[in-house]
């Protein structure tokens, strides 16, 4: 198996650190407001790398971080009177419900940023008594100049940081350097004691606390959205190799590319910001999943309602198909000639670095091949692509049965019975022949 690694902008033989094990970290929200589609584009993603990974045989540890204590949370709490706190863990709690809807369930452990200050605390000090850091009246800043790889994960010089999340620049040694720690900087803000002055972790060095914590020095597997590759992730390899004196701090870097709306980036002042909660009220979870993985992990992502129809109908024609073979799976061996090319093409994809599209495609070739010929299988043979099939379906994290219309089904299909009745007393056979033909593949016997 071959994944591409960010940091060295090339696929590489997957070789993880411990036999048969997989330390994965996935950088999480920052919980004060509902997750948008963006978010739901990298989890999906994640979710089924890790999917795979198990599917393979790997014990997948996967951890996600819940930043609960950042500025705009702070913000977002004075804006709606609301405890940060509260906040934080109303937002949490959305988040992960959303999660479970889109059949996002891989992750192990959510650490929360608040729950880990002791290690934030450890790390921070550890630094400045290597010479990494230092303390100004407001802070404690990490001190770029000292670490001369700095920009490799980004491939940026120094001078490009972007400090958008640290507080006022007038007491640090060099303005890029970034904080570490943040002094109280008013009196109805949450603070926890440190040896610096009550105040709250920054950002960059919750995640590296708490991956040295759960994972030790160096690990596997960290991933997120292209957006945290600088200042980020760059901060989080320049704190972690600054303290422990070991590179690379991880093996393989994974990013997301960026999902568009309609080909623009997403943002509430075009009014084409889309949260997961808002497309889950006119959409099935698994149609907006499966749009997600026909596009590579890696690559841009163009959201509309048009492309979302699209997945709407191309995974309908795989249950179709799927509802077709009505065969019940069992433990035995079983095989299918024009099953095994398609398969091996599922596999083969998924080995080069979760080419999820490619995987897809092959389930579709499959289709092509054996759709006209389903009732000439032998229930054997049937079984085999069934088989494979449900393995599909769990990598992937979508479901191929059939799915339930829902209330009222009987009494839509009484209308449907009487608009054939009317087309069929004025001789329209062929649109009545076409309605019975596509009841039947649902699933529905017609007899006239």
């Amino acid at each position: 198996m071959e994944i591409y690694s960010t940091l060295t902008r090339d696929k590489e033989d997957f070789k993880t650190i411990n036999k048969n094990r997989v330390n994965l970290f996935v950088c999480g929200p920052t919980v004060y407001d509902d997750a948008h589609i963006g978010h739901g584009r990298t989890y999906i993603s994640f979710d089924t790398i890790k999917r795979y990974l198990e599917f393979k045989g790997y014990a997948v540890f996967y951890i996600q971080n819940v930043t609960d204590i950042d500025d705009k949370i702070i913000n977002r709490s004075k804006e709606s009177g609301i405890p940060a706190d509260a906040l934080a863990r109303k937002f949490e709690r959305r988040y992960r419900e959303d999660m479970e809807k889109l059949n996002v369930n891989g992750v192990n452990l959510f650490a929360r940023a608040t729950d880990h200050m002791p290690e934030i605390l450890d790390q921070i000090q550890r630094l400045i008594d290597k010479g990494f850091a230092y303390e100004t009246e407001d802070g404690v800043y990490f001190e770029i100049d000292k670490f001369e790889e700095f920009g490799k994960l980004s491939n940026r010089n120094v001078d490009e940081l972007e400090s958008h999340r640290d507080i006022a620049e007038t007491t640090k040694k060099n303005h890029q350097d970034f904080a570490l720690w943040k002094k109280r900087e008013g009196v109805d803000e949450p603070t926890w004691p440190s040896p610096w002055g009550d105040g709250r972790p920054g950002w960059h060095i919750e995640d590296t606390a708490i991956t040295e914590y759960y994972f030790g020095e160096q690990y596997d597997v960290h991933g997120g959205g292209l957006d945290l590759i600088f200042p980020h992730h760059e901060a989080e390899i320049t704190q972690m190799e600054a303290v422990s004196g070991k590179s690379p701090m991880v093996r393989y870097w994974l990013h997301t590319g960026f999902l568009n709306v309609n080909g623009e980036k997403m943002s509430k002042s075009l009014h084409n910001f889309i949260t997961i909660r808002e497309l889950l009220e006119n959409y099935e979870p698994d149609t907006f999943r499966f749009f997600v993985l026909s596009t590579h992990y890696r690559s841009p992502i163009d959201f509309s309602k048009d492309s979302l129809h699209q997945s709407e109908r191309s995974l309908d024609r795989i249950r179709k198909y799927y509802g077709q073979l009505d065969v019940e799976v069992d433990d035995g061996e079983f095989s299918c000639e024009k099953l095994n090319p398609h398969r091996e093409e599922f596999f083969n994809s998924m080995d080069d670095d979760f080419n999820t599209p490619k995987a897809i495609a092959s389930i579709f070739g499959l289709i092509n091949d054996t759709k006209n010929e389903l009732d000439n299988l032998s229930d054997d043979e049937k079984i085999a692509i069934k088989s494979f099939l449900d393995d599909a379906s769990h990598i992937l994290g979508v479901s191929f049965e059939l799915q339930d219309v829902g209330a009222g089904s009987d009494d839509l299909l009484d209308v449907i019975s009487e608009v054939r009745s009317e087309l069929r007393a004025n001789k329209q056979y062929d649109l009545s022949d076409k309605i019975r033909e596509n009841l039947q593949s649902l699933g529905y016997e017609v007899n006239d």
